[in-house]
């Protein structure tokens, strides 16, 4: 018989909870295809799910599974697909799922990848892309505005700090000292984060922002509602305690194949880069959590598929 190998953990806790097992390889449904994968993206979201945080909201059946982007070659396809077929190179989106060697997801939740952009970028590029999309959406950026974004040295952040200046903004980003440059290389105004960051955001812009995309929570999102005259305009990825305590708003991601195309469009146009900070060995997944978990990576951390 053969195998795919997956990621999953038993219970709730540190990094080392992660293993790999052996399961039945996975057979597409009519409108599915199957995916060998090359590489599949970490969140700090599955960090955070991996070690309980959103067990009172949505608590896990065990043994559960980690992944949310994955990108790799299509080998089989179900009988209602059209217009994907065996060997094509693809970046797809899923749920809980891409911790794996072998992926099968809904046609409509893969689309081609550009023969120019690498396994690494491919791979990290579908989830946060697509959350920092969706942001920018909500805040309704465009021309003229001035965003703010907290933790834009991360993966989220990285894509917002871009996709906003490709829409015509002006892009604050909050982070470490040593992430400066970094932000400046993307199109950002740095500030450091820490008390006083209010009046270091005004120093830059005197009048305050025009929006807010957080990806971090906590005394960044209470700096925010002084620096923004609409809280409407203030979104979180991050802080669950925010509707409740400051009125903003707190949002998912709307994923679709239109949206993920439009992210390998301003890549191909060179509006976009996919910073890669390191990449792991699929069994090496724990190790891939703790990485991220040290709070200093820069864009995405990727495991691969030999």
């Amino acid at each position: 018989m053969i195998v795919a190998t997956i990621i999953v953990f038993d219970d709730y806790g540190p990094p080392d909870v992660l293993h790999p097992v052996e399961v039945a390889d996975p057979e597409p449904g009519p409108d599915q295809v199957r995916i060998r994968v090359k590489v599949a993206g970490v969140q700090p979201f599955d960090c955070a799910t991996r070690h309980g945080d959103y067990a009172q909201y949505t608590p896990l059946q065990m043994p559960a599974r980690l992944g949310n982007e994955a990108a790799g070659v299509v080998d089989q396809v179900g009988r209602d697909v059209t217009g994907i077929s065996p060997g094509d190179e693809v970046i797809a989106f899923m749920t809980m799922l891409g911790y794996a060697d072998t992926v099968v997801v809904p046609a409509n939740q893969v689309t081609q990848k550009p023969s120019e952009l690498p396994w690494p970028e491919a791979g990290v590029l579908s989830a946060s892309g697509q959350t920092a999309s969706t942001a920018l959406d909500e805040l309704q950026i465009g021309p003229g505005d001035t965003l703010l974004v907290h933790a834009a040295a991360g993966g989220v952040g990285s894509f917002a700090v871009q996709i906003a200046r490709a829409r015509g903004a002006t892009v604050i980003g909050t982070a470490s000292e040593r992430n400066h440059d970094y932000l400046r290389s993307l199109g950002a105004l740095p500030v450091t984060y820490g008390p006083g960051l209010e009046e270091r955001v005004r120093a830059i812009a005197p009048q305050g922002v025009d929006a807010v995309l957080d990806a971090i929570g906590g005394e960044a999102l209470d700096a925010s509602v002084k620096l923004v005259s609409d809280t409407a305009r203030i979104v979180t990825i991050a802080d669950w305690t925010a509707p409740a305590r400051l009125g903003v708003r707190r949002i998912g991601t709307d994923r679709s194949v239109q949206r993920l195309n439009e992210l390998t469009r301003l890549y191909q146009d060179k509006k976009l880069i996919v910073p890669v900070s390191r990449t792991f060995p699929l069994a090496r997944a724990a190790d891939a959590h703790r990485e991220v978990e040290t709070g200093h990576v820069r864009g995405k951390v990727a495991l691969t598929v030999d």
